[in-house]
């Protein structure tokens, strides 16, 4: 009897798994409105009837979808930072940068259904599909700008941000985690997301193809850039 309820559920787990990854397959080549349970069961093989034994609905597929894929990056940077604890500056910022760019080339279904076109129709359960994930890596960005504060400080002391150029939920994410980092800090971190992002985000979806063959050398001299842009000097990687 344990023997059939241990089979029983390792194939449970198993078709779980593979309607994931066939859902994140039927996106990447066909976009987010292409997240049916119906287009999964028939790729799949199966009864339409049958895939509801799974996922009750397509909001529920796809929440169990952002929250492992965003906990999964969330793992991989705070892996990344947590690796160089005594390093300097520079190389703990680049060193959370490559980390996300890799992640990314290795998950690209993923991270254009994190970050790229909202799934039709798609609502999320409150407070978000996976708020303790979006949480971590919120709270990492911010720590690269803290981690720069100290050199970058007389180049951005004079912003003219205030707190209340910010979101408040956003505010009590960062404040409490860097007590220390100003407004002028805060905006700061969403300029080295945005590049950060930026770029990545061209390779992921294929807009760099057609202008350069080198993505991983034209990411590594913007992220020099922004280094230097912080006060400091980037680190050989």
């Amino acid at each position: 009897m344990g023997s059939t309820g241990g089979r029983r559920e390792r194939l449970r787990a198993e078709t779980t798994a593979e309607i994931k990854q066939v859902a994140l397959k039927l996106m990447a080549s066909d976009g987010p409105d292409a997240i049916t349970l119906r287009a999964i069961a028939r790729e799949m093989g199966m009864t339409a009837n049958a895939i509801y034994g799974y996922f009750a609905t397509r909001d529920d597929l796809v929440t169990t979808l952002i929250k492992e894929v965003y906990t999964a990056l969330a793992d991989a940077v705070d892996t990344a930072w947590a690796g160089t604890p005594a390093a300097p500056p520079a190389e703990r910022i680049q060193t959370w940068a490559h980390a996300f760019r890799d992640w990314a080339l290795a998950n690209p279904e993923g991270f254009r259904l994190i970050y790229g076109d909202p799934v039709p129709g798609y609502l999320a359960p409150e407070g978000g599909a996976a708020p303790d994930a979006a949480h971590r890596v919120c709270t990492g960005i911010a720590g690269l700008a803290d981690a720069a504060w100290p050199h970058a400080e007389h180049l951005y002391a004079h912003s003219a941000f205030e707190w209340s150029d910010f979101d408040g939920a956003l505010l009590d994410e960062i404040r409490p985690a860097f007590p220390g980092l100003p407004p002028a800090g805060v905006a700061l971190a969403l300029r080295i997301w945005g590049r950060l992002h930026g770029l990545v985000s061209l390779e992921i979806y294929g807009h760099l193809r057609t202008q350069t063959v080198s993505p991983g050398k034209l990411f590594q001299e913007e992220l020099a850039q922004l280094v230097r842009s912080l006060g400091i000097e980037p680190e050989d990687t």
